[in-house]
């Protein structure tokens, strides 16, 4: 039996288990998926657009690990989650997000605001 960590990508190229993480029950996949939400730290990955579409179809199930992104220093991490999740989730789910939206949109820090995090943020906003 494969553990925890056989199941996720093991590098930026490994579309196999990619495709076997995509051919998997949900129920399975739930796990997994903070381990998959650390493949969009950079959506220059080959494999981060493809992770990026397992996790959107997880939208409750996400939630609460977006909020641990967004409470990193890691603010690249936070624009990606934001321009490849969040603004791709069905608006009660968005919702749900309102407040650290509202936060990372007016009290953004120096880092945020060169990744432009604030501004993506004040965008989603106006879709919810």
């Amino acid at each position: 039996m494969m553990t925890f960590e056989n199941k996720l990508p093991r590098n930026k190229f490994d579309f196999e288990r990619v495709n076997t993480i995509k051919k998997m029950n949900k129920k399975d996949i739930v796990p997994l998926l903070p381990g998959l939400l650390e493949w969009m730290q950079d959506m220059n990955w080959p494999i981060a657009p493809e992770v990026a579409n397992i996790l959107i179809s997880f939208p409750k199930e996400i939630i609460p690990h977006i909020k641990d992104v967004f409470s990193t220093s890691d603010d690249i991490w936070k624009f990606w989650c934001l321009e490849y999740l969040v603004k791709e989730l069905p608006s009660q789910y968005m919702e749900l997000l309102r407040s650290d939206l509202i936060k990372l949109a007016t009290t953004s820090t120096m880092g945020e605001e060169l990744e432009e995090v604030d501004k993506k943020a004040s965008q989603i906003l106006l879709l919810i």
